[in-house]
């Protein structure tokens, strides 16, 4: 039942949403009612799957890079922290410096003739500090008693990082992948957004060019379909962290 109460919620906002646009008469331009996004979304349903395909394989180019990089300089700060205390300030300044303000000044350096590479640039930069920050405190929760034995068995630096930090560090490493799939998500649109200035072919360049028409519709259909590949992203890492942590993790419900 859990299952269906989202749809449900969701049928009856579209009705209401329905019913008030029609009865009040607002105009489609300001706020079209859900027939007619439904109507836009199948008559551009081609146009707009190609422009998500281009930034949803730019949002998880932008999540893998941030996965690994973000691991692996948490596997660093871990490891020394000499190391971290030298560069974490400026993964931090990375973190809180707005997107739309550092855009501009990668679109410079990577050419204006190279869009791609400034959009997964600044979505990488906006996926990366979760993993990192997930990741690092992951990486030294780590239950002293078995720390403790692996010191006893004289266990190498490696054994413990593979057989045992990496383990204890999985619900947080994977609770980290489900924000940074999201912002890199919003990273890549924002990107597109900011940097785009018409040469990009994402769905945020087709919502920017159906603002510009007045196609309210199809501007809420292209928004749609970027909800829906929100929820999907979101899903898929659920999935994956319920299959690796149901066997003995208790947020899952089961233990060893």
């Amino acid at each position: 039942m859990s299952r269906f109460l989202p749809l449900l919620v969701g049928a009856i906002v579209l009705a209401f949403w329905e019913v008030f646009v029609r009865v009040l008469q607002v105009p489609k331009f300001v706020l079209p009612p859900p027939s007619l996004i439904a109507d836009a979304l199948v008559a551009n349903l081609p146009q707009l799957l190609d422009a998500l395909r281009q930034t949803l394989e730019m949002t998880l180019a932008a999540f893998a890079a941030s996965f690994i990089g973000g691991l692996a300089l948490a596997i660093l700060f871990v490891q020394s922290r000499l190391i971290e205390r030298s560069l974490l300030p400026y993964a931090v300044v990375l973190q809180v410096t707005p997107i739309v303000a550092i855009a501009p000044l990668i679109v410079i350096w990577v050419g204006v003739d190279h869009v791609e590479r400034a959009v997964f640039i600044l979505a990488t930069i906006v996926a990366f500090f979760p993993i990192l920050s997930n990741a690092s405190f992951g990486l030294r929760s780590v239950d002293p008693g078995l720390a403790d034995l692996f010191r006893l068995y004289r266990a190498t630096g490696w054994q413990r990082l593979w057989l045992l930090q990496l383990p204890s560090a999985l619900p947080a490493l994977l609770a980290g992948a489900r924000i940074s799939a999201g912002l890199a998500l919003i990273g890549a649109v924002v990107a597109e957004f900011v940097a785009g200035s018409g040469e990009a072919t994402g769905l945020a360049w087709r919502i920017v060019e159906s603002g510009n028409r007045l196609e309210i519709p199809r501007m809420f259909a292209a928004l749609l379909l970027l909800s829906l590949t929100g929820l999907a992203l979101n899903a898929a890492i659920a999935g994956i962290e319920h299959r690796l942590l149901r066997r003995w993790h208790v947020s899952h419900g089961e233990s060893s």
